[in-house]
């Protein structure tokens, strides 16, 4: 069906452009310099703002907010965006803000993301594709998610944070340092719990892929050795299974450091 449904209390500015069998509800607002895909489902008392771009066949329940000003003292009125891709679901009451000057300028939610209730994405995040929030998981300003990665409800990220791809963070996580791929982690602050290997398995790694993987993380968490050491311990095994090589390449760089 290629004709749009507007509520007709829904407030659309004349500015803002929108595709084919888009649905907004009740009390809706969109602003001028909002782009909304193909297919998108917009429901009731949903407020978009700012440079916003909603790619195609998303679910968007009541009472989000997308595209609003930074939570940042420092932001000026700039022109920054938000982008979200394609087949997200965003759920009640969540809370999506725009970039920042001093950061990327963008805040990015990929495709495919399940996003439950009063979620937040501070200013110039980056969450890829097929991630899963669980209600009240937030991330300050400029934090990275992986692809496949999972957040507990009520998991709290600080800012500058990286999780990595097809993590998991339990209930009431604190992170404030990086989570590696693959990896588990629960507490506040949070601690490593081993390998996420339920989704491992769920997304088809091999029996040997998953044997290095544990070889490495043993190698990080249960060796004793310093991370400098860990990792040219890990090295040949990098060398020869990818995924090995993406959790060195993440632990390599050392920004706030790695949760241990």
């Amino acid at each position: 069906m290629n004709e749009n449904r507007i509520h007709q209390t829904a407030i659309i500015h004349p500015g803002a452009r929108l595709g084919m069998g888009v649905t907004i509800g009740a009390y809706s607002v969109v602003g001028e310099y909002v782009d909304i895909g193909d297919g998108t489902r917009i429901g009731s008392q949903v407020i978009i703002t700012g440079h916003t771009r909603i790619g195609r066949e998303n679910r968007i329940f009541p009472f989000c907010s997308l595209g609003d000003e930074p939570q940042d003292k420092k932001y000026g009125n700039e022109p920054t965006k938000l982008e979200i891709g394609d087949r997200n679901t965003i759920r009640e009451f969540c809370t999506f803000n725009r970039g920042t000057a001093q950061g990327a300028g963008i805040t990015r939610l990929g495709n495919d993301n399940f996003m439950m209730a009063y979620v937040h994405l501070a200013h110039d995040c980056r969450v890829g594709n097929y991630t899963t929030f669980t209600n009240n998981a937030s991330l300050a300003g400029h934090v990275q998610v992986g692809d496949y990665a999972g957040l507990g409800g009520f998991t709290a990220v600080h800012q500058f944070v990286r999780v990595g791809a097809y993590s998991f963070t339990a209930m009431g996580t604190v992170l404030t340092q990086d989570l590696p791929p693959y990896v588990l982690a629960a507490g506040n602050t949070a601690k490593p719990h081993g390998l996420n290997l339920r989704e491992l398995k769920r997304r088809g790694f091999s029996e040997e892929t998953v044997i290095a993987l544990k070889r490495a993380y043993k190698l990080v968490y249960r060796s004793g050795l310093a991370l400098k050491e860990a990792e040219s311990r890990i090295m040949p095994l990098a060398a020869d299974v990818p995924e090995v090589r993406h959790f060195l390449d993440f632990i390599h760089v050392r920004g706030r450091g790695i949760i241990r």
